[in-house]
């Protein structure tokens, strides 16, 4: 994607099923474990690059003995930086008990951090806010009741934070700070301290308190802890947490907002954000690789045995259809697949946008996601060429080559344009900082022919056109084309996300600064003013009265009016913008129908809040994130 958005965050849970010295003796190497966990989450920096965190638990621990291990870093390298310093512990461990001692995992629990039976990685890729160390997952409650401890990680936004919030207070609590992670952790904390108090208070009359910790630790309900925690959760979120008598879980939301996997064996259970992560650590069968429900808890007990509980009544899914357009990696089958087909759909509105002139046309695309949508717009044209020679060759129809031409015909693909990453634009004058910005794309030259030349170059999405306007659409149009046809894999965005994405202001969508231009062309602006009266006089927010301000206009509409906005009075070469329908999205992520973004279909009510609240801001010039 030419314009940077916000990534998901990404976990990486492991949890072993067999005593840590099992591994030890089959693998050879006390590191074999922590180096599945590296793999696992190294799969996975696309989705974290603000920081990462590490956790671990040891179970059965002696008291007096430190049980809980934690590493967070905002290092630019967060990832390597942990795990040096884990692989550092054991150098140490090695010097302090020598051979015999690193590869005895009795001895090892005893006096290395990081040498526990479960294990819970993040990465992290803020949204909004500071990046710091106290921001970076996972997060940990403590006490010294070992199954009252909490550590949490997760992908989510919660729409509803002030009334989580709210409902702390009422509980007599006093939450530190209001956001969704410190309110969902001690929401979550809250009900296991009712969960072990319950189990107390049932066997006070029979056992010792130190017996009465013991038989908390082997009953504890995680899936009544959920049910009861998640009740008032409006937001996509996949949640894990270990709990300090090692317990685990994973917890989806109802609509399957957020992605999470997993995969067990006799070994290990493992849960990751994606499913390529998991294929690359343990080396297995794509499908073998399942899916957490949505609504459901995958929940791992003491003794190791697992199961998915559901935990609130699953709703229509819309996992999030920016997953398998943008955040995940291609490498999943499934996306790759699903990539190439949005590419080749395009194809109809490509070849009516170059008036089907495929002799003087030459395609490309914006690196690097973009590339799989690529291959499969060539691959649509390779197709369409073929059955166009199938209907000279058989079926007689006339045509303007001569058979030779026709036959040889291969489409233009030549590789345009590409980032030069050093460059930085550090010139504070704000003319000067444009300039610069044009230089950060860079192209390749004498491929195209001057003013003969059609342009077709694919993204995966246009979010912002602020890329488009100050830098690829000038460092193409120095190629001299007669057209460039700007196509985006994935439709129009028009609504904000509040389930994870950094995209939460109105202002900010081409899409949306486009209509603006087409109510104020056609007098209709008043549409605002009206908008705006239903956004603030509603007392409940159910409907989505923003959609209305599209409704006046066609997709192309909007489309050539955001070709017309990128095109500076600098461009010479004519500009349209091609974006992918709604309908074909759906047709090539099938399973994936989280669009929201596209067509303001929120699964939430909180979602449905959030979008007239920003509507409201943008009224009211006001900056701020609406939820």
């Amino acid at each position: 994607m030419s314009e940077q958005i916000k990534h998901e965050c990404g976990i990486a849970m492991l949890r072993l099923r067999k005593d840590p010295q099992y591994y030890i003796d089959k693998y050879g190497s006390p590191l074999y474990i922590p180096n599945r966990l590296y793999v696992l989450m190294q799969k996975q920096i696309n989705r974290g690059q603000d920081g990462a965190g590490l956790a671990n638990i040891k179970i059965n621990t002696k008291p007096g003995t430190r049980y809980i291990s934690r590493y967070r870093s905002i290092e630019p390298q967060a990832v390597n930086f942990i795990f040096d310093k884990i692989q550092k512990k054991f150098k140490k461990a090695k010097k302090q008990g020598g051979e015999k001692g690193v590869l005895n995992a009795a001895w090892l629990k005893e006096n290395i951090a990081f040498s526990g039976e479960v294990w819970l990685g993040h990465l992290r890729y803020g949204t909004h806010g500071e990046n710091s160390i106290e921001t970076c997952h996972p997060f940990l409650k403590q006490n010294n009741w070992r199954s009252r401890n909490l550590v949490m990680a997760g992908n989510f936004n919660m729409t509803n934070v002030e009334e989580l919030f709210g409902r702390l207070v009422e509980l007599g609590q006093h939450p530190k700070e209001k956001t969704d992670t410190v309110t969902v952790m001690e929401k979550v904390g809250h009900f296991l301290d009712e969960e072990n108090q319950r189990i107390f208070d049932k066997y006070k009359h029979e056992y010792s308190n130190e017996q009465i910790t013991a038989v908390i630790e082997e009953e504890l309900d995680v899936a009544r802890i959920l049910r009861r925690s998640c009740r008032d959760f409006d937001g996509g979120y996949t949640m894990a947490g270990l709990i300090g008598n090692g317990s685990s879980f994973v917890v989806r939301d109802p609509s399957g907002i957020r992605p999470a996997y997993y995969y067990a064996d006799e070994e290990i259970v493992v849960v990751a954000s994606e499913k390529p992560a998991i294929k690359s650590a343990f080396n297995i069968d794509y499908q073998e690789i399942k899916e957490i429900q949505p609504g459901h808890a995958l929940v791992i007990n003491k003794d190791g045995s697992y199961a998915e509980h559901e935990i609130l009544p699953a709703r229509e899914k819309k996992s999030c259809s920016f997953e398998r357009i943008y955040f995940s990696r291609g490498t999943d089958p499934g996306i790759y697949r699903e990539r190439k087909m949005l590419g080749r759909a395009l194809l109809p509105q490509i070849l009516q946008a170059i008036d089907f002139d495929l002799k003087n046309t030459v395609f490309s695309y914006i690196p690097n996601t973009a590339e799989t949508a690529f291959l499969g717009m060539i691959e649509g044209l390779e197709d369409y060429l073929a059955a166009k020679r199938k209907e000279v060759l058989l079926e007689g129809k006339p045509h303007l080559e001569d058979l030779e031409n026709l036959l040889s015909f291969r489409p233009r693909v030549e590789k345009l344009v590409s980032k030069d990453v050093k460059l930085r634009t550090f010139i504070t004058n704000d003319s000067d900082r444009d300039a610069m910005v044009a230089n950060v794309y860079d192209t390749t030259y004498e491929v195209v022919r001057s003013d003969i030349d059609t342009l077709v170059v694919i993204d995966d999405s246009i979010v912002r056109g602020t890329t488009l306007e100050k830098s690829i659409l000038t460092t193409l149009d120095k190629l001299n084309p007669k057209r460039i046809v700007i196509v985006s894999s994935a439709p129009q965005i028009r609504f904000p996300d509040c389930y994870g994405i950094d995209m939460s202001k109105m202002r900010e969508f081409i899409a949306f600064r486009a209509t603006l231009e087409l109510l104020k062309e056609k007098g209709m602006s008043y549409l605002l003013e009206e908008i705006y009266e239903k956004c603030t006089s509603r007392q409940i927010l159910t409907d989505n009265y923003v959609k209305e301000l599209y409704a006046p206009f066609t997709d192309q509409e909007i489309s050539d009016k955001i070709a017309e906005i990128i095109t500076t009075p600098e461009i010479k070469a004519e500009v349209k913008v091609i974006y992918q329908t709604v309908e074909n999205l759906h047709k090539c992520i099938p399973e994936h129908l989280g669009d929201w973004y596209f067509t303001g279909d929120y699964p939430t009510a909180g979602g449905m809040r959030v979008v007239n609240r920003a509507f409201v801001n943008f009224m009211e010039g006001k900056t701020v994130r609406a939820y």
